[in-house]
């Protein structure tokens, strides 16, 4: 049996149609390693089901395509180990599920059939899996093949517009701190949004909720997200940040406005300037403690009043959990919900995983209808020690 040969699979990967990477990798472990059944399982946009795809699903019908849910499955334990599932029991071989993660963020899941495994062969096939989510965050800028597989249901035009906001990556990890984010869309869309993006010592996080419903809301995060980032790629500060989005809705957002958390955090020291325009207040988790920070709070941007934006300081220390929500994960449906009891009893996990946590116990609550989107943002701080990300580590601890 030939060992895995990465250089090879890349260069196969690269000459093939961006919509075939999940062929070339199975052809490879075909060949490799005699397998049966090779596929690929997207992780759906908030993380509660997968989506099977395979060579043959490329011509999809999706009535046909199969859905699992994730909770309590088999799936689920691979992805909150990150850690390869051997299972000899399966009928027609040795089964072998693989996360395909990214930095912390999971893609989805390989599966396949071996007529054996051991050790090397189970380190190669995740191998295989890591390299296939390198080549899948290359290719989805060339096809809508892996956007689909991230839908579970229909999309409307405002679904599609507040999507396009976000980061192509839930979840991030960097050696001082771990990252995750999740929308939970309401039945008629309600204008949330996150984002985040790293430069050499900063991590820049933020996030937001536009006023209305559907299309209009959507629009207006639109402008918001834009003012945002672009205030950012000039290299302004936090509160020019603030400002400007102030100005794009006060220009050009008819009256519109919008509620919004700025960070800016020193990765070098911890340090964190905070901008509340009129956001529920984050919840810190040190010590096992949960409690909320009284932040002083500003304007919701957009307003006709203008006032100062003020950064304000929050000293990150290491071990601290981070969680930035909107209205809607506390109000409303899930307003019977214990947010700080459940941030205490997620503490454990992984950040990606407490926040999927936190999603599902929001839409459990509202009864899969939400009435406003819910945004749940979530940072750990591992502090500026810290040799190498979890992922190196394969811990699914925070």
């Amino acid at each position: 049996m030939d060992g895995l040969r990465l250089e090879e699979l890349l260069a196969a990967a690269e000459r093939a149609a961006p919509m075939e990477s999940v062929d070339v990798v199975a052809a490879n472990l075909r060949r490799r390693f005699d397998a049966g059944r090779v596929s690929f399982l997207f992780a759906d946009l908030v993380g509660q089901q997968l989506v099977r795809l395979t060579a043959q699903d490329r011509e999809r019908n999706d009535d046909d395509v199969e859905r699992i849910r994730l909770a309590g499955s088999v799936y689920d334990e691979v992805l909150r180990d990150q850690r390869p599932l051997h299972d000899s029991r399966a009928e027609d071989g040795h089964r072998v599920i693989a996360p395909v993660t990214n930095r912390g963020d999971c893609i989805g899941l390989l599966e396949l059939t071996l007529p054996h495994v051991d050790d090397h062969v189970l380190d190669q096939v995740a191998e295989a899996a890591h390299t296939l989510a390198y080549v899948i965050v290359t290719d989805r800028r060339f096809t809508d093949l892996y956007h689909w597989g991230r839908r579970t249901t229909p999309v409307s035009l405002a679904a599609e517009i507040q999507h396009r906001l976000l980061p192509s990556a839930s979840c991030c990890e960097a050696s001082q701190f771990a990252l995750a984010g999740a929308l939970v869309p309401a039945d008629d869309i309600g204008g949330d949004t996150y984002d985040y993006t790293l430069d050499s010592r900063t991590l820049h996080v933020s996030i937001t909720d536009a006023m209305g419903h559907d299309v209009d809301s959507a629009l207006l995060a639109t402008l918001l997200v834009g003012a945002l980032r672009c205030a950012r790629r000039e290299g302004r500060g936090i509160v020019e940040q603030a400002v400007e989005a102030h100005r794009a809705l006060a220009d050009n957002g008819r009256e519109g406005f919008a509620t919004g958390q700025l960070l800016r955090v020193d990765l070098e020291s911890g340090s964190c300037q905070v901008v509340n325009a009129g956001h529920p207040w984050p919840i810190l988790l040190r010590d096992g403690r949960a409690e909320r920070l009284a932040l002083e709070v500003d304007l919701p941007f957009g307003m006709p009043v203008a006032m100062p934006y003020r950064a304000q300081r929050l000293d990150l220390r290491p071990g601290d959990r981070l969680l930035l929500l909107t209205d809607g994960a506390l109000e409303r449906g899930a307003a019977s919900l214990d947010v700080f009891e459940l941030l205490c009893k997620t503490r454990d996990l992984h950040v990606r995983e407490a926040v999927r946590a936190l999603t599902a116990a929001v839409d459990d609550a509202c009864g899969g209808h939400l009435q406003d989107d819910a945004t749940v943002l979530c940072l750990d701080w591992h502090g500026t020690a810290a040799a190498r990300r979890q992922a190196d580590e394969g811990s699914s601890g925070p």
